[in-house]
């Protein structure tokens, strides 16, 4: 049996790439098959959980004739920041990383997107700003994703023209997209999943930065929960990696979206055009309104929506879709 190498979307600016992914150990385990239903669903989903990384494992990334090696941390994740010493140009890109195993090469590709010359950028959670997850509920969350397939999983109406309309937002030509992110406490055992269903419902493409991988059953049941300075920590690089963007910032107020974006605008004053936050119980939060009374003070439009066609009814009075 072979390493397992996993390679995930990367991204660069003029002067940085930075590409990632994971190596586990040998199995005889299938993938996760999107189509089961049921216990079958579960079963797949558990096994998500129960992957073996492997530490310490030399893999090598190649690029413009040169290769490049480095070594996976201890929960088998890696990662390449590599200083660009020639221009790329934009749009998606392919990389390409290798390993050695028993004198034979593994190797897989994966993509990383310099963004088109533009203005514009856009951070999304995933779980229930666009992927309905009732996160509120973790008895009916961990339920719902045991138990629903890929396909019967459900997405909030009107999420998907808004997020198109903001990929384009500001372009004559619609194939230059602007950068997009989803930023997640899910965690990279949940990659696969996240890309295949933004695929299915026709999201942007975009890059995924989520929650350090887990390996066990317990870590199962509190997935997506916890810490989430993680997040915070990962916009604020975002924002730092390409500065001279505007950013719109979405999520909801089932945790703590409302407070990690109030701290992002204290940060960045000038780098945040509008926070967008969905509101996922009966009523409104107090204390979500009190921290996007206070964003809005810092010069920063604000959007508490239940549903989509609001948000997209905001985007069109502010000027930031057509």
């Amino acid at each position: 049996m072979k390493p397992i190498l996993k390679l995930y979307r990367g991204y660069a600016n003029e002067q940085e790439l930075i590409v990632m992914g994971h190596v586990f150990r040998p199995t005889t385990k299938e993938e996760y098959d999107f189509q089961k239903r049921n216990l079958g669903n579960a079963r797949s989903v558990i096994r998500m959980f129960r992957v073996k990384t492997q530490a310490n494992a030399s893999v090598y990334l190649d690029l413009n004739g040169t290769r490049i090696h480095t070594k996976t941390l201890d929960d088998g994740y890696f990662k390449f920041s590599i200083p660009l010493q020639k221009e790329f140009g934009y749009g998606w890109m392919e990389y390409r990383v290798s390993l050695i195993h028993n004198d034979e090469e593994i190797f897989s590709k994966g993509s990383f997107i310099r963004p088109y010359e533009g203005t514009l950028g856009f951070i999304s959670d995933i779980d229930d700003t666009f992927l309905v997850s009732h996160t509120r509920n973790p008895f009916k969350k961990l339920y719902i994703l045991l138990f629903r397939n890929l396909k019967d999983r459900k997405i909030f109406a009107d999420v998907v023209p808004h997020y198109q309309a903001l990929s384009t937002a500001g372009r004559n030509n619609k194939e230059e997209q602007n950068a997009f992110f989803y930023v997640s406490s899910s965690e990279w055992n949940l990659y696969r999943f996240i890309i295949d269903f933004t695929e299915l419902h026709e999201l942007p493409r975009a890059v995924l930065l989520l929650k350090d991988i887990k390996t066990s059953l317990t870590d199962f049941f509190i997935t997506g929960r916890g810490d989430h300075n993680h997040k915070f920590e990962k916009i604020k690089h975002i924002l730092e990696f390409y500065p001279h963007l505007t950013y719109t910032l979405l999520g909801d107020d089932s945790q703590a979206d409302p407070f990690l974006y109030e701290a992002i605008c204290k940060i960045f004053p000038v780098n945040v055009k509008a926070v967008y936050i969905r509101q996922t119980g009966s009523a409104k939060k107090e204390t979500t309104v009190a921290a996007l009374k206070n964003i809005e003070s810092m010069d920063v439009q604000t959007c508490y929506f239940k549903h989509s066609a609001e948000a997209i009814a905001h985007s069109k009075a502010i000027g930031l879709i057509g």
